[in-house]
């Protein structure tokens, strides 16, 4: 790692100008730049392939930093979220599918930490902590194809679960420890939990079957259950998915990574844009200047790209110290105080992704026609950027937020919400 920091130092140094970004994430710098700096290197060509980055998932684990989101109770740093958003952003700088995975593991740490019981969460966060465990997923709400049945024992304390069906959109499922799945556990769609098992178990199958446009090493595909047995005491609660204000914040908490993997392909499309005009940039014959950087709208257009991008990180960086003050309310957090969250979360999402789809588009506008070469590789951003912001409806975001406007009323709590 020692000689992938060394490189990466040279090149920010050349193409990283202090006036642009600025690289402060405290004590946990040097880990988040040297693994931001492992993922840059072959992130384009991996772009290309598709498929588990088997190596850079590996680089996530000897990082240090799969830990961060786990309480200090059970052996976790506590890293404020602020904190940890910014690092999913550096990281969807580079690498916007790693950036996923490293965010989907502080959301199922998350998940834990919201739903169970104190003897899960000691369990389960203790483990992640001392055996390192890389999460994954199993938990589209939309997806209702997995059912959860009660099996009896021999007597009452011989039953167990039993789980079938499907999952779409798994994301990290792949080469996971774990796997937080949701299923209703009756006839009752509304009487949906949580439940923790390890990937590995017996019935489970994750398939290699994510092929989009982007996020392509996000191995988003399809799970599959068949007579998975599933104890009592691997589904999370109380308080469960349905307990106080606070069990609610899950959502909150996804949506702002979402948020940060927006801002940080827009944040990589623009820095790269910038490297390239530099370097390979032409003015237009009749501007008059000699540089690229020199030509009046070329300039204009930067200008343009840099407001929208700055207004998207003051936005969502409000938003994660409202996140992270909710948060240490603890089952204090009232409905109302939860509501009013959600709605800046909401006009933080609908700015970053309108931001991101429009720089991460724009970038072909300063740079020129040959910047379009697939050996750059610049089109990933846009195309990482488009399959994200349409996980869940933006249009019902923004008519939340303008139902808000109008009549104060704040969001009601939602797998999406």
């Amino acid at each position: 790692m020692g000689q992938i920091l060394k490189l990466d130092e040279q090149a920010a140094a050349r193409y990283t100008p202090d006036h642009l970004v600025t690289r402060d994430f405290g004590t946990l710098t040097d880990a988040v730049e040297q693994t931001a700096a492992a993922l840059a290197l072959t992130a384009t060509e991996r772009d290309r392939s598709g498929g588990t980055a088997w190596t850079e998932r590996q680089v996530l684990r000897d990082s240090g930093l799969l830990k961060l989101a786990v309480p200090a109770a059970f052996g976790g740093p506590e890293t404020p979220w602020p904190t940890i958003y910014k690092i999913i952003r550096r990281f969807a700088e580079v690498d916007s599918s790693l950036a996923h995975l490293f965010g989907f593991q502080h959301l199922q740490v998350a998940s834990v930490t919201l739903f169970g019981n104190p003897e899960q969460k000691a369990l389960y966060l203790g483990k992640t902590v001392s055996e390192n465990w890389f999460w994954g997923n199993a938990t589209n709400g939309l997806d209702t194809r997995a059912t959860l049945v009660w099996r009896e024992g021999k007597d009452s304390a011989d039953g167990y679960y039993e789980l079938n069906g499907i999952k779409s959109f798994c994301s990290g499922a792949t080469g996971s420890d774990m796997l937080n799945i949701t299923a209703p556990r009756s006839a009752d769609p509304a009487d949906r939990v949580f439940l923790s098992i390890p990937t590995a178990r017996d019935g489970v199958k994750v398939l290699d079957d994510w092929d989009n446009l982007g996020q392509r090493q996000t191995d988003s595909g399809s799970v599959t259950f068949d007579k998975v047995r599933v104890e009592a005491h691997e589904v999370l609660g109380p308080p469960g998915t349905s307990g106080t204000p606070r069990a609610t914040l899950r959502t909150l908490v996804s949506q702002l990574i979402l948020i940060e993997i927006y801002i940080g392909n827009a944040q990589g499309a623009l820095l790269n844009a910038w490297k390239y005009t530099h370097e390979q940039g032409r003015p237009w014959f009749t501007s008059g200047v000699a540089r690229a950087i020199d030509d009046p709208f070329t300039q204009q257009h930067y200008g343009d790209l840099r407001i929208a991008l700055r207004g998207a990180i003051a936005l969502a960086e409000d938003a994660a110290a409202k996140l992270q003050t909710a948060w240490e309310r603890g089952d204090a957090l009232t409905a109302e105080e939860r509501g009013a969250l959600a709605v800046a979360i909401y006009e933080t999402k609908i700015a970053a992704a309108r931001a991101a789809l429009d720089i991460t588009a724009k970038i072909f506008e300063v740079m020129g026609a040959r910047a379009t070469a697939a050996k750059y590789g610049f089109d990933r951003y846009w195309r990482n950027v488009r399959v994200h912001t349409l996980h869940d409806s933006l249009d019902y975001k923004l008519k939340d937020v303008g139902q808000w406007v109008l009549t104060g009323e704040v969001p009601a709590p939602s797998i999406y919400s």
